[in-house]
């Protein structure tokens, strides 16, 4: 388990995380998101110890990872910037990782590299950048590791390669309980494969749910009642509502609240139109960013 307590970075006077609070449990894939700059690649760096927080703790098993070697060696990181591999082929950083990781897998090193069709001879630098990615996860995988931090690890890769590196993923957290923090935006494929999402903004933890609860609880409504007449008075007060626009006589929600409740309220009222979609993680992000909290009334083509 990683946990994070009141987290606070500075950078030349400028506090990029202000007190973050961060679980991440064992076996899990946990997804960071967040607009650029609110502070992800920050956590990451603060957790795999290339930076020390300016105040809170980092545990990692229960021990501040600064203390704690043994965790050191259990964990791979991956930035999202991988300049530093580029004096080597993969066999020469595969000498290297040897030496530096207890628990080396050569044989799934050559496993993957060879799934991923890469030249074991050719200088990392030569590659693209989405075979750069590709290498450094199979090195790093290769290091049999407990913690897996990834910083944008799809970005740049194809359907076929991402698909074939959330597999591993998925299996090292299946067969063996590797623990995966992933920062990406790519939204709609970390909401196939994350138990847990954690939204930051301007370097505060802003919600950390269980995947499920997020998408399941916050719901697009499209209601009707014939005329925006015959809407009756309060007709939305027993609702959770966090905005309602309308364009003639259809009314558009969104709503927090589980569906057996939206449904009651449904066979209450009896709107002429009834419409309930639970929302995506990429919807819920934009919401929780951007869409603000206060209900709003815009009535359109009245």
């Amino acid at each position: 388990m990683i946990e994070i307590k009141g987290l606070v970075k500075d950078f030349d006077g400028f506090r990029a995380l202000k007190g973050i609070d961060m679980t991440v449990g064992s076996g899990s894939i946990y997804g960071l998101v967040g607009t650029n700059g609110a502070g992800k690649t920050t956590i990451l760096k603060l957790i795999a110890g290339v930076l020390n927080p300016d105040g809170g703790t980092v545990r990692i098993g229960g021990h501040p990872i600064s203390d704690e070697v043994a965790a050191k060696d259990s964990m791979a990181f991956i930035p999202d910037d991988l300049s530093f591999f580029s004096a080597y082929n993969i066999k020469e950083a595969a000498n290297l990782y040897a030496g530096l990781y207890s628990r080396w897998n050569g044989s799934l090193l050559e496993k993957i590299v060879t799934e991923f069709g890469l030249p074991y001879k050719v200088k990392i630098s030569k590659f693209s950048k989405g075979m750069r990615k590709q290498a450094v996860f199979a090195l790093s995988l290769a290091t049999m590791p407990d913690y897996l931090l990834l910083d944008e690890p799809i970005d740049g890769l194809d359907p076929i390669m991402r698909k074939k590196i959330w597999e591993y993923i998925v299996g090292a957290s299946a067969d063996r309980g590797m623990t995966t923090l992933v920062s990406s935006h790519n939204l709609r494929e970390m909401e196939g494969f994350c138990d847990t999402i954690g939204v930051i903004d301007h370097g505060e933890m802003k919600l950390e749910r269980e995947l499920d609860d997020l998408t399941s609880d916050t719901h697009k409504l499209q209601v009707s009642f014939g005329e925006p007449s015959k809407r009756p008075d309060g007709a939305y007060d027993a609702l959770d509502v966090r905005q309602l626009s309308s364009t003639g006589s259809v009314d558009h929600l969104i709503v927090k609240g589980g569906r057996e409740a939206l449904v009651r309220w449904r066979d209450e009222n009896r709107p002429l139109i009834f419409d309930m979609v639970p929302m995506s993680l990429e919807e819920v992000f934009v919401y929780e960013l951007g869409g603000g909290s206060d209900v709003t009334y815009t009535i359109i083509g009245r």
